[in-house]
């Protein structure tokens, strides 16, 4: 571990998207904390922790570790989230499982609390990120109403720390990903190597997001973009970043345009 290099933590890192970020920002030279309930598949460079983001103690526990360790804390990367299997099922919510209102709770709970925990750490490092991954779900009906209301509320979440943040060098971001190329879903395709080519035009990595976020840190213009919600793949073309084989991912902004955080402060 480089005392020079800047430390992260990433949350839900042992697979998909988590997994990717995590791994892309290793490549990039970040210190990286991977959390996941399961450590078998640990993101490659990461420091693996495994945690239940339905535990507070534990999750406090986890940035006394990296206070302890590191000394320091730049990067917090919310994307930790109960996904079930059954989210993709086209039937209405009360047809499908209650727990798939899990998502409240390890989703979109456990950002803030993972927030809360970080927020001391970020404040004194020269500069700070808080990063949420979300979707074109915040605005536009996808998965059903627990999954839009997870994204909806990270990307107000995001808006509001801003808030709260403002004079300081911590800012918030909420990223829209687009389709990702995860692991489970090039299975999918396993044996139609053509097939999975043509998906992919209109997919990204979930590196491609690690990748975004490293671009967001280093952005001199970083407390100007905090509170926002962007497009990933809109970011990308702001910074010249390509997915995987250079391929440039679509913004999918025909799906809905992320809402701007109103200049209203009432406290």
């Amino acid at each position: 571990m480089s005392d020079s290099a800047p430390v992260a933590v990433v949350t839900g890192a042992s697979r998909g998207a988590g997994r990717g970020i995590a791994f892309a920002l290793a490549q990039r030279g970040w210190t990286v904390y991977g959390t996941g309930r399961t450590i078998a598949d640990a993101p490659p460079g990461g420091v693996a922790v495994r945690l239940d983001h339905g535990d507070d103690a534990a999750v406090a526990a986890l940035f006394d570790q990296v206070r302890r360790d590191a000394g320091r804390l730049d990067l917090l990367v919310n994307n930790a989230a109960v996904v079930s299997d059954q989210l993709v099922d086209p039937k209405p919510f009360w047809e499908k499982p209650i727990e798939l209102a899990d998502v409240l709770d390890v989703g979109l709970r456990s950002s803030y609390i993972a927030s809360w925990y970080a927020a001391p750490l970020l404040l004194a490092a020269q500069r700070g990120l808080i990063a949420f991954t979300s979707s074109p779900g915040s605005v536009c009906y996808m998965h059903g109403p627990a999954y839009g209301a997870q994204k909806a509320g990270v990307d107000k979440m995001a808006a509001d720390m801003a808030v709260d943040f403002r004079g300081t060098a911590v800012a918030t971001v909420s990223i829209w990903m687009g389709i990702l190329l995860t692991d489970k879903l090039r299975g999918a395709f396993a044996g139609n190597a053509d097939a999975l080519a043509d998906f992919a035009k209109y997919a990204e990595t979930p590196e491609f997001t690690g990748y975004l976020v490293d671009a967001v840190y280093h952005d001199p213009a970083l407390v100007e973009l905090s509170g926002h919600t962007f497009i990933g793949a809109e970011l990308a073309a702001r910074y010249g970043i390509t997915d995987e084989g250079g391929r440039v991912p679509p913004s999918h902004r025909h799906l809905g345009e992320p809402r701007e955080p109103s200049t209203v402060v009432v406290r």
